[in-house]
């Protein structure tokens, strides 16, 4: 949308996409130390962790069909929104894969992970969040890397759960959109 209003054609968009591309993938790599230094706690919790991701990735996608039907938006616009919670480098995959428009997914994910990292600290204080566990948990699967940033301003802990819910959702989004992609 911002491209059409700014009368901006896609292969000068996507020359500067490149570079925000190419950096975000050494910068999510970066992200394993601090989930390094805390594998006692994940080992300690790890069921939990994993059905937390799980249902996150659910939890996400049943919102954005219900959302996208209630709305009437197109299948395009509602297959390009099934990997708003992950990586860009993995939602543009998957995008295509599910034959969503992986030009929009981009712009989707890095709103998406923008606008959660804005609203974190609220989300947490109104629910009352503080395991630290939960907060990276949160923060990673509804606001992937730019959430774990966020996460990281918390604690080591709220990051290193943060930069794991990356790594498990992209993996779980990987087999999870394709199946709600072909049950629509």
């Amino acid at each position: 949308m911002i491209l059409v209003i700014f009368d901006i054609d896609f292969e000068t968009y996507n020359e500067g996409g490149q570079y925000i591309s190419f950096l975000l993938t050494p910068s999510t790599v970066c992200l394993a130390v601090p989930l390094y230094k805390q594998s006692q706690i994940l080992i300690k919790h790890l069921d939990a962790i994993l059905l937390s991701i799980l249902s996150g990735c659910l939890a996400g996608m049943i919102c954005v069909v219900l959302l996208c039907i209630l709305l009437g938006a197109s299948d395009v616009l509602l297959l390009s929104m099934l990997p708003k919670s992950i990586t860009t480098a993995i939602a543009m995959g998957i995008s295509q894969l599910i034959h969503g428009n992986a030009t929009m997914t981009v712009g989707i994910v890095i709103m998406t992970g923008i606008f959660g990292a804005m609203i974190a600290k609220s989300i947490l204080r109104i629910f009352h969040i503080h395991h630290p566990i939960a907060v990276g948990l949160a923060c990673g699967n509804s606001a992937h890397a730019i959430g774990t940033a966020k996460a990281l301003e918390f604690g080591e802990i709220e990051g290193a759960m943060s930069s794991l819910s990356i790594v498990v959702a992209g993996i779980l989004t990987v087999f999870l959109a394709p199946l709600v992609a072909s049950l629509l």
